[in-house]
């Protein structure tokens, strides 16, 4: 038998929707080749992106489809041959070399459902020092780091544990938010897909900083693949001894539980999503009192997204004050921005804070696909403001989008080229506010239907000025009345639309009546 030569094919949903699955039957038909099912480096343009392995350097190929496999074959690509789909050593991507990987310096590097290549990277060394260390010490170096959460609201990680941690009451929980239902936002299956055990051993952190000994992980039902490869994560970690009763023969157990949303968007709210997590309804809660008081089942819990989680063990397994060291001001560390839309070169760029949108869109995404000027950009989900062109320029920092009446949200950024009407955007945030509202309250669940038809009348020149300063005052009571983000934030896409693109709100044809 001869010598075996490694092969990677990424197992991810949006390589195996363009057929990585089918790629990877090919390849693993082939003689002395040990095909690996890794995560993708996030390229998603590339994908399925194949690399192989050559005297210790991996080579990439793609995109791959299985009609090429075999002109790969007869070009001898097993040896890292010249053709026309070669990209080159996968270190030296230029979309790939530029980054800061830190919560995904593991994601398509390695086999995510291997516990050796999983610890070979560094795996489970944060939570090693977290039980050497104890609880006050992992609060310390959470709250040196700067972190702050992912999920979209950016609230300091350390100041939410420290108050479940000084919480009444024996029980207490950990609730990681994996509902990703904003538009253009995928860093969150990603890296559940490429490395979940990562998450897992940052509840696992959560848990021992807090005095929690259960976790759930709430995951939008869109993502069955995802929800297959962390169920084996969860049953490799129970079999390896770093999952259940007595971590490690350590006096520290935790147990986690993976529960299926329903496809409502509004369980991406954390009070929602406990609802939901409880068996009931996805309705938001009256606040106070606040989860980390009064959350799942009326315990004490940490709620985080899936980015947040896992970026944790990096910090306890490199200290604090490294983290902090990227990023400026307030907005330390890293963040997975995702490229989507009208985009070149969509997928997943890991950055510190301080690289400005124009950068992130112009040197990472390669500008709009369809290479015509670009008009808009919207960050932070189908709730976040449309930033026209004049605004690229401005850093990605929490605190200066906030200047610009912006978000950063989850991170994700949705491009638009100039034939966007934005008058249609502005009416389609109210649309969706309309159809996912949980109905609670009245000016998302009223508002949101009023402002459908305010802007139909404003786009038909029907009372344009009145119909203008009533879609004003409606967002206003939207912003000040709402009881959670669904409502409260719908009129920034709406009222930023109207700021920047005032003339797609007027019709050509119709008369002002």
């Amino acid at each position: 038998m001869g010598q075996q030569t490694t092969v990677y094919v990424p197992r991810e949903t949006a390589a195996v929707s363009l057929g990585a699955n089918e790629v990877a039957v090919k390849l693993a038909a082939l003689e002395n080749v040990d095909l690996i099912r890794n995560g993708s480096w996030g390229a998603s343009w590339l994908e399925p992106m194949v690399e192989v392995e050559v005297d210790g350097t991996r080579i990439a190929y793609g995109p791959i489809t299985p009609d090429d496999v075999e002109s790969l074959v007869d070009t001898n690509f097993l040896q890292g041959a010249d053709h026309p789909l070669r990209l080159g050593p996968t270190h030296e991507i230029p979309y790939l070399i530029d980054q800061d990987r830190w919560t995904f310096h593991r994601v398509g590097r390695i086999d995510p459902l291997s516990i050796d290549a999983y610890t070979a990277f560094g795996g489970f060394s944060g939570l090693k020092k977290a039980l050497d260390a104890g609880p006050g010490a992992i609060l310390n170096e959470l709250r040196t780091s700067g972190l702050r959460g992912r999920g979209g609201a950016g609230f300091p990680t350390a100041i939410k544990w420290q108050t479940v941690a000084e919480a009444s009451g024996e029980q207490k929980y950990i609730a990681c938010n994996a509902d990703e239902g904003d538009s253009g936002t995928f860093s969150d299956r990603m890296l559940m897909e490429g490395d979940p055990l990562s998450l897992i051993e940052g509840m696992l952190i959560a848990g021992l900083a807090v005095g929690a000994d259960k976790g759930y992980v709430y995951l939008r039902s869109e993502y069955p693949l995802t929800r297959t490869i962390f169920i084996q994560a969860l049953s490799l970690a129970r079999k390896h001894g770093w999952l259940g009763q007595n971590i490690q023969g350590s006096d520290f157990s935790f147990e986690i539980d993976l529960h299926l949303g329903a496809g409502s968007y509004v369980c991406g709210e954390e009070t929602a999503m406990l609802e939901s997590l409880e068996g009931k309804a996805g309705l938001i809660r009256y606040k106070p009192p606040l989860p980390a008081l009064e959350g799942l089942f009326g315990k004490p819990t940490v709620v985080n997204n899936v980015i947040t989680l896992a970026s944790v063990p990096g910090i306890l397994a490199l200290g604090g004050e490294r983290y902090a060291s990227y990023g400026p001001g307030r907005s330390k560390g890293t963040l997975a921005f995702q490229l989507a839309g009208n985009v070149k070169r969509g997928g997943l760029v890991e950055k510190a804070f301080g690289l400005t949108l124009r950068e992130l869109i112009e040197d990472f995404g390669g500008g709009t696909a369809s290479g015509r000027p670009l008009r808009a950009v919207q960050v932070g989900g189908p709730l976040g403001a449309y930033i026209p062109e004049a605004d690229l320029d401005t850093p990605m920092d929490y605190e200066k989008f906030a200047e610009i009446g912006a978000m950063i949200g989850h991170g994700g950024i949705v491009i638009f080229d100039d034939t966007v009407n934005m008058a249609t955007q502005a009416r389609f945030a109210m649309e969706f506010c309309a159809v996912e509202s949980c109905g609670k309250c009245t000016p998302c669940r009223i508002g949101s239907v009023r402002g459908v038809e305010v802007i139909d009348r404003i786009v038909a020149n029907e009372n344009r000025e009145a119909n203008l300063a009533l879609l004003d005052d409606l967002c206003d009571t939207m912003v000040d009345g709402s009881l959670c983000a669904m409502g409260g934030m719908t009129p920034f896409p709406v009222q930023s639309a109207v700021k920047h693109f005032p003339t797609d709100f007027l019709s050509p044809d119709g008369e002002n009546t």
